[in-house]
């Protein structure tokens, strides 16, 4: 069985499946408590809770956690996955992924019109939080104006590092478009070891020399994985 509905008139039925109050006593501890309320599979039966009006949905929030590992695993899984898995469906998927769109969204907030480099903390979590979860390997550049804020966030392409998928000169160029002073170059490892390979320094170098010629900055090199990421900065490789 798929997503729950609504009695005629839109009024949430009561078939008795909440008889001792589970739900009212969940959202009294989710709008009470600290940020530690709620166990991660509550997080997930609270939201189902939205999509699935009539029916117990705590064994299918663990249900979800057992399969995708965590509660990020669940917020960033594939949509497909998400509706169909057993007792999902297209209403109970969007409720979970909104959360994820709602962080992403959040997090960039944090890096928009500030000094990126005065916010590293903030870019960090909010490069982690977009690419930490992804299957495949992902690159972007950041652009920059002379105050270091942020002008572009460029989705360059998936696949391996390197200068068949990445052209130093593209890059340097497309600065040059879009009147950036500098730049960060991020990707990501899905297999979650953030250290660098010869090949990521080696075109890290690339675009750097590339950009000297133009006074074009290459701040850093942000390698993202779940284990955590690596500044090629501060690991003194650029």
């Amino acid at each position: 069985m798929g997503d729950g509905g609504n009695a005629p008139g839109g009024k949430p039925r009561n078939d008795g499946t909440d008889p001792k109050g589970h739900r009212a006593r969940l959202r009294a501890r989710m709008l009470d408590g600290g940020s530690d309320a709620l166990a991660d599979h509550e997080i997930v039966e609270y939201l189902l809770m939205t999509a699935i009006p009539r029916r117990d949905v705590k064994p299918l929030a663990r249900s979800l956690i057992q399969r995708f590992g965590s509660l990020a695993g669940v917020f960033n899984a594939d949509r497909k996955a998400l509706e169909t898995h057993p007792g999902m469906g297209e209403t109970s998927a969007a409720a979970l992924k909104i959360v994820a769109l709602a962080t992403r969204r959040l997090a960039r907030a944090e890096v928009q019109d500030k000094p990126v480099l005065g916010s590293w903390q903030a870019l960090i979590d909010y490069l982690t939080i977009d690419m930490a979860h992804l299957t495949v390997e992902r690159v972007r550049v950041l652009y920059l104006n002379a105050q270091n804020r942020l002008i572009q966030d460029e989705h360059l392409g998936d696949g391996s590092l390197d200068e068949a998928a990445i052209h130093p000169r593209e890059v340097i160029r497309r600065a040059m478009e879009l009147g950036a002073a500098a730049l960060i170059l991020v990707h990501n490892h899905p297999s979650g070891n953030p250290e660098p390979s010869r090949a990521d320094i080696q075109i890290t170098n690339r675009i750097a020399e590339a950009g000297r010629l133009l006074n074009i900055t290459v701040h850093d090199h942000i390698i993202i994985g779940r284990a955590g990421h690596v500044s090629l900065k501060s690991k003194g490789l650029i």
